[in-house]
């Protein structure tokens, strides 16, 4: 398959705001993929929380072990209704989703498609719908059902670089409970607003916001809230919101946030493992080799963000990401570039007829 063939379903899959807001929408990109990919395949479906997902193989209903499996996400975060109309501009394919990643998406659909039945062993192709609210419904829901697999190729966007790390994540709430007066009186009362505030720059104290890119642990202070509302009142209550990314050699950063402030209730909502493959894990090297045979480097590569990696990780199966390249992900220029589908493609196959 050649870029001018997989840019009409390309086309037709970007214009479909397929955000998590919209089920129906949701529905309607899985099914453009299924279709896409055609008969003759097991399909098993799932759905969790609406959220729907598909497991494709070639082997009998119910076959859930896969040396290989390919995973791509068909969901997206919202963007503006004119995201929603893609448009080529020379080597870029602008909209919302073609970097991330819906273009990785249908490469994977089409890999699957034509090189399934060839191969001396089973492959997977995993869609979800879910990824960028957390991926719980979608890849987590398929692994707790029973999913299982080798090796995992995860179509994000990487430009070819093969990412073997990625950081964990974490949600966390400080909560401060003080003592309510008139504003006019504050040494009457104990403000939690001000124990709150007094937490957060103990934090990052300890983890600062990096002046550019570090491979450590960082905090984002998402919001800082008291339930009152009168200005003349001293706040009883105060919590601030936390999200922690963190690599894994930092992985004991949640347990220690209680000892960097002691004067308020640390409350964990979430706490997700990082995710890591060894660089040199041979599945690892042959996709490395596979796109030095296309003409790009096939660096190693760490990612900041969080990534369904993580589920697989956590249950000790080796996951990677290696997608298109491209730009602007999430912001109002996000486009794909479309100089990286075709080598892209072929370094799949290459990888996959390496596999034994």
């Amino acid at each position: 398959m050649e870029l001018d063939d997989l840019l009409p379903p390309a086309l037709d899959l970007l214009a479909i705001p397929s955000t998590a807001d919209r089920p129906d929408e949701l529905h309607r990109a899985l099914e453009l993929v299924l279709d896409f990919v055609g008969q003759g395949f097991t399909v098993e479906r799932f759905s969790s929380g609406g959220k729907p997902s598909a497991l494709l193989s070639t082997g009998p209903p119910g076959a859930r072990d896969f040396p290989v499996l390919l995973n791509a996400h068909l969901d997206v975060v919202p963007g503006a209704p004119g995201q929603f109309r893609p448009r080529r501009v020379g080597d870029r394919l602008h909209a919302r989703g073609a970097q991330d990643m819906k273009l990785s998406a249908l490469v994977l659909a089409s890999v699957f498609r034509d090189l399934a039945r060839e191969l001396p062993y089973p492959l997977g192709l995993q869609l979800v719908t879910d990824e960028e609210v957390g991926g719980r419904d979608g890849t987590r829901h398929q692994l707790d059902e029973g999913v299982r697999a080798g090796f995992v190729i995860i179509g994000e966007h990487s430009g070819l670089r093969v990412v073997t790390e990625s950081k964990g994540i974490a949600g966390v709430r400080l909560v401060a409970r003080g003592r309510s007066a008139h504003g006019a009186y504050p040494w009457l009362g104990d403000n939690a607003l001000l124990r709150v505030l007094d937490a957060v720059r103990a934090v990052l104290a300890e983890h600062p916001v990096p002046t550019a890119e570090r491979w450590c642990t960082t905090v984002n202070v998402a919001r800082v809230d008291t339930p009152g509302t009168a200005l003349n009142q001293v706040p009883d209550e105060a919590v601030a919101w936390l999200d922690v990314r963190f690599p894994a050699q930092e992985a004991d950063v949640v347990s220690r946030l209680p000892m960097l402030c002691p004067d308020v209730e640390v409350l964990v909502d979430h706490v997700e493992p990082p995710h890591r493959v060894e660089p040199d894990d041979p599945r690892v090297l042959a996709l490395r080799e596979a796109a030095l045979g296309q003409g790009y480097a096939g660096e190693l590569l760490r990612k900041h963000g969080a990534a369904d990696a993580r589920f697989f990780h956590h249950r000790g199966v080796a996951a990677v990401i290696f997608g298109v390249g491209g730009d602007g992900q999430h912001g109002p220029d996000e486009h794909a570039d479309l100089t990286t589908v075709v080598p892209y493609r072929r370094a799949l196959e290459a990888f996959l007829r390496s596999q034994r």
